[in-house]
């Protein structure tokens, strides 16, 4: 298997590394020369990267996310307005906000009034008063705002939803185990806070639509669709849209399958009339999320593209890695498990560019499992493994977009939790957006061992990927590097800059767990600080540490890390 990132060299190709370490330009006239020994008692790897052009570029918004509909359920929905929650949003953008998960195919829009104004609010004995009082008296205050609206929520409040959304959460593991969703309602007023969210944060909603809603013929019954449509283009919110999630699993939700090509003719049937709308005539359509792409899934796939392949503007599907009933710390450090990705990337691609080649896929909904998360692991820094390699092998491999499900909320899985603290899976997600670019770069490494092979698992547990450094971020001048390794080896490892890389001034990010519960921490360090948010609710500056020009990296045992490489004035880099 090749090196993630970039190819890896013959075990043997030393002559070029000892060229790339005394003169970059020598390096490509040795490359074709014969292989040598390698010199004994050496334990480094020898890194360049390919700084001419880039391999691969993403979108902008690469890193994205998603909520899941059971807000509306646990009542979280209200608290997206959070003063907190905004800002930690707002860390992560630019981005897009998918609103979908498995009960997307059982919600239904209502444009009732304002309960907010057709019901009295609390009186002076406000910190009284029963929680739906609390709630319109925040929703009022709201409504007082221009603008962005930002709440700040009392801890009784705060404690009182807790509380219900552990009381919901019983329903909702009922119906995900079980199989079967009650009905969702989702009201004009709900639509608002969403949207405010989204837009507050920075980020650019794409709001599935109910699939399951079906005429006599199984075609799409589009007519809540319609309200849901006309009432958010009188408010003018700029939305993006999809229909359905995982219309693979259709059958076993109401015994009713919908194949691809009916999908196909129901997204035609969406695109028509998103074209009636003026607000929504250039809207962009995405679909059809379908689950991981078996025998079935990938017909359904074949029979979408046929008919609805130029529709959309891109094609997106689920991937989960584990079973949530099976895993344990140690299945996050397995290469098999991590590089199961990669092969269902390759099958997704096969089938859109038979059809459509060259149309953008995105990954939507990516976490550890499907069904909420583990309790304890999937919100650990263990299961961070897999959401960085996944971030790298999605660039690499030329997928557009990936979506994370889910930001807030949702299980285990999420960035952030229910007392508002980002986990690990949020820091590292900050770290790649304030210092990784959508451009990707090929990784060229050799290692030197006392073996005279490398071995596969010196390649598979340590993975290494390049990209160039993010032009928002005004610390780095156009032409530096990004690279971000992770290390599943239970010892160090040193890697030493050459070529391109050499001699140049580098900032280290090296991320770490904190405390004694070691990989299953939900608390991280970054360069030996612990990383929390600020006493005034903002976000912390990410510290970097300085290596002196030409000094080895030494990469710690189970760890990710981002290396900054200064001022290399690479030509991929220096230009949008």
């Amino acid at each position: 298997m090749p090196s993630p990132g970039g190819a890896w060299p013959s075990p043997g190709s030393w002559a070029l590394f000892w060229a790339l370490l005394a003169s970059p330009a020598q390096a490509q006239a040795q490359a074709a020369s014969g292989p040598r020994g390698a010199p004994p008692g050496r334990t480094l790897l020898l890194l360049d990267v390919g700084s001419r052009s880039p391999r691969r570029v993403t979108s902008p918004s690469f890193l994205s996310l998603q909520i899941d509909p059971s807000v509306l359920h646990d009542g979280w929905l209200d608290f997206l307005s959070s003063r907190r929650l905004v800002t930690l949003a707002r860390g992560l953008a630019p981005a897009f906000l998918r609103f979908a998960g498995k009960r997307t195919d059982f919600l239904q829009f209502q444009n009732v009034k304002n309960p907010a104004k057709t019901r009295g609010g609390p009186g002076p004995d406000y910190y009284l008063k029963n929680y739906e009082d609390d709630i319109i008296r925040s929703d009022i205050a709201l409504d007082k705002q221009k603008g962005c609206k930002i709440a700040q929520h009392p801890d009784i409040m705060l404690e009182l939803q807790r509380e219900k959304a552990a009381q919901m959460h019983l329903v909702l593991h009922k119906e995900q185990f079980s199989n079967t969703y009650s009905n969702l309602t989702l009201t004009a007023r709900s639509l608002d806070k969403l949207y405010n969210f989204a837009d507050c944060s920075g980020l650019h909603l794409i709001f599935a639509l109910n699939a399951l809603r079906r005429n006599p013929n199984n075609s799409w019954n589009s007519s809540n669709a319609l309200s849901l449509l006309k009432y958010s283009a009188s408010k003018k919110y700029n939305i993006s849209w999809e229909l359905g999630n995982e219309p693979n699993n259709y059958r076993t939700l109401t015994g009713r399958a919908v194949n691809g090509t009916q999908l196909g003719k129901d997204y035609i049937q969406l695109k028509t009339l998103l074209q009636q709308i003026r607000t929504y005539s250039r809207a962009s359509l995405y679909g059809p999320n379908i689950g991981r792409p078996r025998k079935n899934v990938v017909s359904l796939l074949e029979g979408f593209m046929k008919v609805a392949g130029n529709t959309v503007d891109a094609v997106t599907w689920q991937h989960y890695y584990l079973d949530s009933r099976v895993a344990k710390v140690t299945d996050f450090l397995k290469t098999r498990l991590l590089d199961t990705l990669s092969d269902q990337i390759r099958k997704i691609q096969k089938v859109v560019n038979a059809h459509v080649p060259g149309k953008k896929i995105w990954l939507e909904g990516i976490g550890a499992t499907s069904e909420g998360g583990i309790t304890n692991l999937s919100d650990s820094y263990a299961a961070s493994f897999l959401w960085l390699n996944s971030l790298g092998m999605l660039a690499s491999q030329g997928i557009d977009v990936i979506m994370r499900h889910s930001f807030f909320d949702h299980g285990h899985n999420h960035l952030v939790d229910q007392n508002f603290n980002p986990l690990p899976d949020y820091w590292l997600s900050l770290l790649y957006k304030r210092l990784v670019g959508p451009r990707v770069l090929a990784v060229h490494v050799a290692g030197l061992q006392r073996k005279p092979r490398p071995g596969r698992v010196i390649r598979d547990k340590l993975r290494i990927y390049a990209h160039c450094t993010s032009h928002h971020n005004h610390s780095y001048v156009r032409g530096s590097i990004t690279l971000y390794i992770i290390n599943l080896h239970r010892s160090r490892k040193k890697i030493k800059l050459v070529g391109t890389l050499r001699d140049k001034l580098v900032h280290q990010y090296v991320l770490q767990p904190s405390g004694q519960e070691g990989l299953r921490s939900r608390s991280v360090l970054l360069n030996g600080q612990l990383l929390t948010m600020m006493d005034d609710g903002s976000l912390p500056n990410l510290k970097p540490r300085s290596l002196r020009p030409g000094r080895t990296l030494v990469i710690p045992p189970l760890t990710m890390s981002f290396y900054v490489v200064k001022n290399v004035n690479a030509l991929a880099c220096r230009y949008r």
